[in-house]
């Protein structure tokens, strides 16, 4: 089980660290994963990590701005995003994989996942 917290309403330019807890899921050397979806848009993915190892990948959208990061003591995984945008308004899901493939080219693909969470709300204005 995946659960988000943190998403809420912020100030164009202000900051919010969602956070991915994971439970009943094997953590360590997982990849895990930050996805996003805009109303009428397609899910597209944001950041992943290599839980216990460390690697990250992000697409290019985020330009920077966003850091996926991870409390292997905690089973959790973060995502820090500053300089937030208008458009970056959408639900944001965590996703893992049962093993540690991991790259941006698994950000491009939301059937590489196997586990979900129900999403937490980031509105930007």
């Amino acid at each position: 089980q995946l659960v988000e917290s943190g998403g809420g309403p912020v100030q164009a330019g202000g900051s919010l660290r969602l956070s991915c807890a994971a439970s009943g899921y094997t953590y360590n050397r997982n990849c895990m994963a930050w996805f996003r979806q805009a109303p009428g848009k397609e899910r597209e993915g944001v950041a992943a990590i290599v839980t216990g190892g460390g690697n990250t990948y992000y697409a290019g959208s985020v330009d920077g701005r966003f850091t996926i990061s991870q409390d292997n003591a905690k089973n959790t995984v973060y995502l820090q995003m500053n300089s937030l945008k208008p458009e970056d308004t959408a639900m944001y899901y965590c996703a893992g994989r049962t093993d540690g493939n991991c790259g941006v080219w698994y950000l491009t693909t939301t059937s590489a996942f196997q586990y979900w969470g129900q999403g937490t709300q980031v509105t930007v204005s």
